[in-house]
């Protein structure tokens, strides 16, 4: 398999789990929405495709990272829970994502 089908076939597999996502998300079933958006399939193919790609070094540096990241995460999607009543979902979800930015810069910074 060339780069670049290896490439394509990563976009729809991504693709693929983002319209599950929304698809239950849009007819009220959020558990089952939240579980398709954090099930490891990503992180679980993408385990899988560094290890065949790059061997066990960067894929172990991979799995301590999404450690690092899970404190920004987490404040990303209580801002969402908090936000969207209060300020409506667009304002919402720029603060979200500014915060969660911050958090990674000051994450990246503590780690290194």
């Amino acid at each position: 398999m060339t780069e670049v089908v290896k490439y394509i076939v990563y976009f729809f597999l991504g693709g693929l789990l983002v319209s599950v996502s929304t698809y239950l998300g849009s007819h009220g079933k959020g558990f089952l929405a939240a579980l398709a958006s954090t099930l490891p399939v990503i992180s679980g193919l993408t385990f899988i495709l560094v290890y065949l790609n790059a061997g066990g070094g960067p894929t172990v540096s991979f799995a301590k990272n999404l450690i690092w990241l899970s404190p920004p995460w987490f404040v990303y999607v209580g801002t969402m829970i908090v936000g969207v009543p209060k300020l409506g979902f667009w304002p919402a979800y720029g603060l979200a994502l500014g915060l969660y930015l911050v958090g990674v810069g000051c994450t990246r910074l503590l780690i290194e």
